[in-house]
């Protein structure tokens, strides 16, 4: 069984910043690509960053040279480095990670969300 466990969310000002990480544990095999999602109320869920296995990154328009996504492979951990801040980044942040499990497929498993609000 796999979990992704998501923390590093919370309140901050308009320009601060908040550095989100997302572990993986459990039976993992082989880590493919892992990134990161957001949904805002009333919205739907939007691709953030992420990162394949080769380390290419992909990031939405709205956040590209604000945010910066890492990974460490040795932990199954992804990281969301998120400066600059502003009211509409507020949402909750999910992570995922595209895997081969104890079955020996690839599929797609997912965090359970941190809240990340910004103040005007």
């Amino acid at each position: 069984q796999v979990q992704l466990v998501a923390s590093g969310g919370g309140l901050v000002q308009t320009g601060g910043s908040l550095r989100l990480s997302c572990a993986a544990s459990g039976s993992i095999f082989n880590v493919n690509a892992m990134g990161w999602y957001r949904q805002a109320p009333g919205k739907q869920r939007e691709l953030v960053a992420s990162m394949s296995a080769g380390d290419s990154t992909n990031y939405a328009d709205s956040v590209e040279g604000r945010f910066t996504i890492s990974r460490d492979n040795a932990k199954n951990t992804v990281y969301l480095q998120m400066n600059i801040l502003k009211p509409e980044d507020t949402a909750v942040y999910y992570c995922n990670a595209n895997l081969r499990d104890s079955t020996s497929n690839y599929r797609t498993y997912w965090g359970q969300g941190t809240q990340v609000t910004v103040s005007s």
